[in-house]
């Protein structure tokens, strides 16, 4: 039963429409609305492709290097050991 309506609401909501805005503002608001929605699609499209880029970049790990006294000299095993 909607679909038959569907038409007809449409065509009552462009009327209601012109009525509100007037034939001089319409093609400046349809414009505007225009504009809006180009931006928040270039600005959602670029939110897509950074989060992908975040997705398959690399995680980043910290090589472990040798571990170091005090002193800042390279400790052995066999050093710890006779120290122990």
């Amino acid at each position: 039963m909607l679909e038959n309506r569907t038409l007809e609401i449409i065509i009552i909501a462009a009327a209601v429409v012109l009525l509100l805005f007037g034939a001089k503002r319409l093609p400046d608001a349809a414009r505007g609305l225009g504009k809006s929605l180009r931006i928040f699609k270039s600005e959602v499209s670029a939110m897509k492709t950074d989060s992908a880029q975040a997705t398959t970049a690399a995680p980043r790990s910290v090589a472990a290097g040798p571990i170091k006294d005090v002193t800042g000299h390279p400790v052995t095993e066999s050093a710890s050991i006779t120290q122990s």
